[in-house]
């Protein structure tokens, strides 16, 4: 956080001063857990359905903060913020368990906030803006990563990536931040273009546009509607502005058409400026390419599982390369990341010889395909089972049913030794699979995670890998947890409804 007097903080949020004279200066972090409050940091009073932070102003000042950003007036220095119309806080009321508006209120403030920071860092600092339907946590680590060589770099953990993580990280820069690496979410039209608002990107990636949160947006048109406010909100070739756009998407790559900057296109399509040819997984599914950029070409050998983090790589390769890295070293960089956000392709194996992926922090039908894809390449030569444990998939509206059912199929068709349906949600699944490949004991339908665990203790043998996967309101993360332990300092911040927002 830079340094910012209360009378700074109360003139960019609108807000007033109470208890304060507006000479206070905030020194250290922003923060909305009472509990992670440091001297000279400024805590932001959430209300909430179960915990209203209001409640806490006193104890983060006794704790060291400098004062509260609060809705109403509390025993404390504060700046209250304003009241918000009802088209303001739309989106942020999604979030804001309260019914009189005020935790849309801060917020919204804490939108104005971010921005008056960017504003002040804008001459050092070069704000990235990741979006898509799947792959955006772990792009926008791998970006981080990336840039984290070339800069001090601010991101933030797991899919904190809506309108509470967004100002929260991007209140986490300060004077010697250079690069912002940051994820956006949406529930809605218009939900991107706000995020934009508060912390105006110059280089902005779109990943995909697939099924994910069908039920809210309605249609795949809606979905790339969405997504495009990303490329609309950069600013011109003129002024800098690059939309990273994936070559191999027809509809994100059509984004072009609607942006004023600069278009620059990864993939595996041969059109594309960053490139991977020669593509190989080996036999944990880590891919290995050829990296190739208009600079020239170096090999790759990633260590993450899953062919479908070649194209996670390439965004974050494109963005590197935009801001001035070598392919050499791009390539190098690449090859010494790591899955920084935890539940998302993590791969440990037990004591007794048990290959577990967790891969359960969330899913949508593509992240799921990609998924099983990885656990075949997986047990494709191996003397092992291939089990695929899959629970429901949440927010996919009239198409769940068709959606479910092919999965269940495509589990058939990569051979995939064993399924196990996790909830009456998911039936269609088991359903497809026995459709597809009039499977017996292949596929088999259970109640509950305890359940799921019960079987797999009883039948899993050495040497069998286990792919856990749901979306994260299923709890399926618990099944990997408990046959392998999770992966030691792996972080999360998830700010969604059901571990993340499309």
């Amino acid at each position: 956080m830079i340094r910012l007097s209360l009378d700074e903080v109360a003139g960019a949020v609108g807000g007033r001063l109470h208890r304060a004279d507006g000479s206070e200066v905030v020194t250290a972090a922003v923060e909305f857990d009472s509990r992670k409050i440091r001297p000279g940091g400024l805590f932001v009073a959430m209300p909430g359905e179960q915990v209203d932070g209001h409640r806490f102003a006193e104890q983060a000042i006794s704790d060291g903060a400098v004062a509260v950003l609060a809705a109403r007036e509390v025993a404390a220095p504060a700046v209250i913020v304003p009241a918000v119309g009802s088209a303001e806080r739309s989106r942020a009321m999604a979030l804001a368990a309260d019914e009189d508006g005020s935790g849309a209120a801060v917020l919204v403030a804490m939108a104005r906030l971010a921005r008056l920071v960017v504003d002040k860092l804008a001459k050092q600092l070069t704000v990235v803006g990741v979006t898509g339907s799947s792959g955006k946590t772990s792009t926008k680590d791998l970006i981080a990563q990336l840039l984290e060589r070339m800069g001090p770099t601010v991101a933030p953990p797991g899919s904190f990536n809506n309108e509470l993580g967004h100002p929260w990280t991007v209140l986490r820069a300060d004077e010697r931040t250079e690069y912002l690496a940051l994820e956006l979410s949406a529930r809605g039209m218009g939900h991107i273009a706000e995020l934009c608002e508060s912390a105006p990107p110059r280089i902005g990636a779109v990943l995909n546009v697939g099924s994910a949160h069908l039920g809210e947006f309605g249609s795949r048109e809606a979905v790339a509607q969405a997504k495009g406010e990303l490329v609309e909100a950069l600013p011109s070739a003129a002024e800098g502005g690059v939309a990273v756009l994936n070559a191999d998407d027809p509809v994100v790559s059509a984004m072009a058409e609607r942006t004023r900057a600069r278009v620059l296109r990864f993939g595996q399509h041969p059109h594309a400026s960053v490139r991977a040819e020669h593509v190989e997984v080996d036999e944990l599914a880590r891919p290995r390419f050829t990296l190739i950029t208009p600079e020239g070409h170096a090999p790759v050998r990633l260590p993450l599982h899953g062919e479908h983090h070649v194209g996670n790589a390439l965004a974050a390769a494109a963005v590197a390369f935009e801001l001035g890295a070598t392919t050499e070293d791009i390539a190098e960089w690449l090859n010494g990341t790591e899955q920084l956000s935890g539940k998302r392709m993590e791969v440990t194996t037990t004591p007794e010889g048990v290959t577990v992926i967790n891969d359960a922090y969330n899913a949508n039908p593509e992240s799921v395909r990609a998924a099983l894809k990885a656990l075949a390449a997986m047990t494709h030569d191996r003397p092992g089972r291939g089990w695929a444990v899959l629970g429901a998939l949440g927010e996919l509206g009239d198409t769940s049913p068709e959606e479910h059912d092919e999965i269940g199929r495509l589990a058939v068709r990569l051979n995939i030794d064993r399924l196990v349906v996790v909830g009456d949600q998911a039936r269609a699944m088991h359903q497809g699979a026995a459709l597809e490949g009039s499977w017996g004991e292949e596929s088999v339908l259970v109640p509950d995670v305890d359940a799921a665990l019960a079987l797999l203790r009883e039948q899993l043998r050495p040497d069998d890998v286990v792919l856990v996967k749901a979306s994260n309101a299923a709890a399926l993360w618990r099944v990997a947890e408990e046959l392998a332990p999770a992966v030691p300092g792996s972080q999360e911040g998830s700010t969604g409804r059901d571990g993340g927002t499309a």
